[in-house]
């Protein structure tokens, strides 16, 4: 992995492209969860995810040839491409799909929030010289906090199907709080590219395990499904990854992951009016720990002299 170092300062011009930008990400990531739920359904989640990396993969190896680009040929770099999927597509993905059989995609969305959590808590243990502020000290007590109060609850009740989904969503936070520090090894790649590479490779992880396992061919998955996968595949996937290393590169880690507390609201909204879920006291407790936890960790802080959670 690369050094910690800052990353380069966002113009003013440009800074209102990012935002809007980083609220778009959040809307493509937030419906995904819906878009898996309905998906799921009738396709087991190994399949669906096998064909989204390799869907979305394929768009994005389109879009490279119609631009006039080529992915990288060194070994090396395919060697950080296949690291990046496993972290960001492979095991997230398939913990996800697996997990939302038994969840609702309302509560999926804000366990999987917790992402910039984890990205604070493994940029403190990698960068062990720097003091974590009191704010975003704060900011991973609170997120870790709504995070129990989602789960613990469940485990009170003594529901252990539905604990390990929700732990499952949990795993696959830790792995998205990876993925977005292993990130910035592909700084100097047009941000397609990391986007293309890592979902070729997780394809190429993925169809071998379908084929043997869920024989694929003998499938017969709704129109609701295949619409969903096809929704998952072109616009939370093949889209949102573009638009994810370009932040990545632009606004850092910690910074790019707080789109984590915009798509919670907007993946919950979406479950309540397209899918007609509710949501318990509880879980909405935690909701609104989980958002302060990660607003805390992502305000900026006057007395530093670069960015905030710069990678």
């Amino acid at each position: 992995m690369t050094t910690h170092v800052a990353a380069p300062p966002v113009a003013a011009s440009n800074r209102a492209t990012e935002l809007a930008l980083l609220l778009l990400l959040a809307l493509l990531w937030g419906g995904s969860y819906s878009f898996i739920r309905i998906a799921v359904e009738t396709i087991p989640p190994l399949t669906l995810i096998a064909a989204r990396t390799l869907l979305a993969g394929a768009i994005l190896l389109v879009v490279i040839r119609w631009r006039g680009l080529r992915l990288p040929r060194d070994l090396a770099t395919w060697r950080l491409f296949l690291v990046q999927a496993c972290l960001n597509s492979v095991v997230p993905f398939t913990l996800i799909a697996w997990a939302e059989r038994s969840v609702e995609a309302g509560l999926a969305t804000i366990l999987s929030s917790t992402s910039p959590i984890f990205v604070v808590l493994l940029t403190c243990l990698s960068a062990s010289t720097e003091r974590l502020p009191r704010l975003r000290l704060a900011g991973v007590a609170a997120g870790l906090a709504g995070t129990v109060l989602i789960v613990g609850m469940q485990a009170i009740s003594g529901v252990g199907e539905l604990l390990a989904a929700q732990l499952a969503l949990v795993a696959a936070s830790i792995c998205y709080a990876g993925a977005a520090l292993f990130g910035r090894s592909f700084k100097g790649l047009d941000p397609i590219m990391p986007a293309a590479g890592s979902l070729v490779c997780g394809a190429l992880v993925l169809l071998p395990l379908s084929l043997a396992l869920d024989r694929p061919w003998a499938l017969a998955p709704s129109v609701g499904s295949i619409q969903a996968l096809i929704a998952l595949s072109t616009l939370s996937t093949a889209l949102a990854f573009v638009i994810y290393f370009r932040l990545i590169a632009r606004l850092g880690s910690v910074a790019t992951t707080s789109v984590a507390y915009l798509r919670v609201p907007a993946g919950v909204l979406i479950g309540m009016v397209f899918l007609g879920e509710a949501l318990a006291p509880t879980a909405w407790a935690g909701l609104v720990l989980v958002v302060v936890g990660v607003l805390a960790m992502t305000l900026p802080l006057r007395r530093q002299g670069r960015p905030d959670g710069a990678s």
